[in-house]
């Protein structure tokens, strides 16, 4: 079963020797045969570290990296070699921004660049210029892909380490179906209302939603538009309770933002209408918020932590590292990629780019998030289940409602803890 791919932070710009950890190595490329075998590997961990947005994500990010490579190094490093985190600040709102911030980083010669996402992506690609270090990134974007797909003889070093976002837009009215024949919800109407914010990833979404909606036994009635950031969601309330639609898709990803939306919600309901909610929940922050408002609540992630045998392990490491509510993306994000690095450094030398590129590319790994298959033309992960029906190759897109105040999967099936309730306020 496979289908082929088709058609969101402000910061000040690195600054100078403060954007390492440590300094870089003196030469950028040296002959294997001269490399000395206890010479550190250094992994440029990029990541926001303040400003109005993604710090939640990127945070998490820096965290699943100090786990991965701190349980790496106890066990030997790769072929002996210890793996060296070196953090960097980037600006990921702004071209100018995102390049200096890169260019930055390539200037200290790493042996591999890893990030959660940038809002501007292609400068970000760009930015790193003749430099062919593996870069892995978490951006869930269709056009990132794509401009690597085209350029591949450029940028043969990346990858990318979950599906792109139009699988939100494809898969929503799948689970519409699936939830409606469940049993437990049973839809006042068929009517959808998106409330989308004006940016390329969300609009992206929205689009994809009416391309396949007509698909299900569901329909379109509204668009509401919003702006970063929503200070008042006042009038986004007077237009779903106009529309009355059975399905509210809140086509977001701030899990602040989304987290007072919530709160609004619950104090004045449509009743019996489901709420989705894009993404923002897998921050620690929305339920931190939200608090009980969020009970009941829908929402999904393309690239979220798994509860089986393997990732509650890893949620059990991680919380016992980090107390309170855990993130679900980002943190194991960064975990698996360091596990497939370090496959590669331990098969072959970290200075030979090609060498370890081509591994990742035709080596398939099974992490916390899912099965990583990137022998792909786009050489990124693979949707479950709209790319491969095997949960092994692919990336399940997971679904979670929002139960007694935690995070449950609900779909899909083979992965799911609980099943769907009747939300509060049905």
């Amino acid at each position: 079963m496979t289908e082929q791919f088709g058609s969101p932070t402000r910061r000040t710009v690195v600054k100078g020797a403060a954007a390492a950890m440590a300094a870089p190595l003196a030469m950028p490329f040296v002959a294997p045969a001269l490399a000395a075998n206890n010479a550190p590997i250094r992994f440029a961990c990029v990541a926001v570290q303040s400003g109005p947005a993604g710090v939640a994500d990127h945070a998490d990010y820096i965290n699943g990296t100090n786990l991965a490579v701190e349980e790496i190094n106890a066990a030997g490093g790769a072929n002996g070699r210890q793996i060296k985190v070196e953090l960097h600040d980037i600006d990921i709102l702004t071209p100018e921004g995102v390049q200096a911030s890169i260019r930055a980083v390539v200037d200290t010669k790493p042996h591999a660049l890893g990030t959660a996402f940038s809002l501007v992506r292609i400068p970000m690609l760009e930015a790193t210029g003749d430099y062919k270090a593996p870069f892995l990134t978490g951006d869930t974007n269709i056009e990132l892909i794509t401009f690597a797909k085209k350029n591949r003889g450029k940028y043969w070093n990346y990858f990318m380490v979950d599906p792109p976002e139009i699988y939100y837009g494809k898969m929503f009215p799948k689970f519409l179906d699936t939830l409606a024949a469940g049993g437990v919800w049973k839809p006042i109407n068929n009517k959808v209302h998106i409330i989308r914010e004006q940016n390329q990833y969300n609009m992206v979404i929205a689009d994809e939603v009416k391309a396949n909606i007509s698909k299900s036994g569901f329909v379109l009635s509204d668009i509401t538009d919003i702006q970063y950031p929503v200070q008042d969601w006042g009038p986004v309330m007077q237009a779903i309770k106009k529309s009355g639609a059975g399905t509210i898709m809140l086509d977001y990803w701030l899990g602040a933002e989304e987290a007072a939306f919530c709160q609004q919600f619950v104090a004045d309901p449509v009743k019996g209408a489901l709420v989705y909610v894009q993404y923002g929940p897998s921050q620690p922050e929305f339920l931190n918020i939200a608090g009980p408002a969020a009970e009941g609540i829908v929402w999904s992630t393309v690239l979220g932590v798994y509860n089986d045998a393997k990732g509650a392990e890893f949620r059990k490491r991680y919380a016992a590292k980090h107390s309170g509510v855990i993130g679900l993306c980002y943190n194991g994000s960064a975990y698996d990629t360091l596990h497939i690095l370090n496959n590669a450094w331990s098969a072959v030398e970290p200075e030979n780019f090609k060498a370890v590129c081509d591994y990742i590319r035709t080596h398939k790994y099974r992490g916390v998030t899912g099965g990583f298959s990137f022998d792909n033309e786009y050489q990124a992960a693979l949707h479950y289940p709209m790319q491969t029906d095997s949960l092994e190759d692919g990336m399940a897109q997971l679904y979670f409602q929002v139960q007694d105040g935690q995070h449950k999967i609900i779909q899909p099936t083979p992965l799911a803890e609980s099943k769907f309730r009747a939300f509060p306020w049905a």
